[in-house]
């Protein structure tokens, strides 16, 4: 998958996410996932279906490996939901995302990807292969 809306530096980690089964793509040149450099520091922006029975599971792995790993391993990325107002906008179902970011200095998505890819449930698009939803 590669994505022409996007900076080359992005397609690898973009490629992995959009294999994690709640992590929701479209058919836009985007596939519905932002991606930028600001402020040195790099993100990418997707979405999660809250109605996907692994929605928070994907949460969890994701969070557990980008925020904290262990203390001996910790990454220089976060994993963090963000939303526009909800007053103005809707609900989670429309409007929540979730973005990774890290400090340029610190590692490239691409590595990001791999560490993720280590990591996570393999393979990754395998439902089964997560824990069961509490």
């Amino acid at each position: 998958m590669n994505h022409t809306a996007h900076q080359p530096q992005f397609d690898r980690l973009i490629a992995y996410l959009s294999r994690i089964p709640p992590v929701e793509m479209n058919d836009t040149p985007s596939g519905g996932v932002g991606s930028g450099v600001d402020d040195n520091v790099w993100w990418v922006k997707f979405s999660i279906s809250i109605d996907h029975p692994l929605a928070w599971n994907a949460v969890q792995e994701l969070g557990y490996v980008l925020n904290y790993l262990s203390a001996s391993e910790r990454l220089p990325t976060t994993f963090k939901p963000v939303s526009p107002p909800p007053y103005m906008n809707g609900g989670p179902r429309d409007f929540l995302s979730w973005v990774i970011e890290c400090p340029v200095e610190g590692i490239s998505p691409s590595k990001v990807a791999e560490w993720l890819k280590e990591r996570l449930p393999q393979p990754v698009e395998d439902a089964s292969a997560c824990p069961e939803s509490d």
